[in-house]
């Protein structure tokens, strides 16, 4: 498969798949939970709480580790692994862009000071079991 495909193999995924798991290092452990992505091409953005521990985990280290697109069919399933790095956004502009009815559950609005938003900058996305020499790693 040509990196034109992969990529649009890839970004299918990213589109069609908005939960998976959020791995962050603690006391050099890993620590997971489900969180919902939005991305722009390759870049993953995911709201959270500032006051949450995968916030002190992140500005501890900000080595992450995402699973997208597993859909729990079976095995074969094609998912992306992505390794990069996470920053916290607290910009109005990141707000407004990910902000949905959806999160009034846990914050009062896109200017609710404690809601902020994960990004995260891929340095490695792999494409699992589509069938062709899996996995296979896009170069960035």
């Amino acid at each position: 498969m040509s990196q034109a495909e992969l990529k649009q193999q890839i970004l299918n995924v990213l589109e069609d798949s908005k939960v998976g798991t959020l791995a962050t290092v603690k006391n050099n452990k890993p620590h997971s939970r489900y969180m919902t992505f939005s991305h722009d091409e390759f870049t993953l953005y995911t709201p959270t709480n500032k006051e949450t521990h995968k916030t002190d985990e992140i500005e501890d280290n900000p080595n992450v580790h995402i699973l997208l697109g597993y859909e729990g069919e079976g095995y074969g399933d094609t998912f992306v692994e992505i390794e990069g790095l996470a920053s916290i956004e607290e910009s109005s502009h990141y707000k407004e862009k990910l902000w949905n009815d959806h999160m009034e559950k846990w914050f009062k609005g896109p200017d609710d000071p404690e809601y902020i938003v994960l990004k995260i900058q891929p340095t490695s996305i792999r494409l699992m079991n589509d069938e062709s020499d899996s996995p296979q790693t896009f170069e960035l």
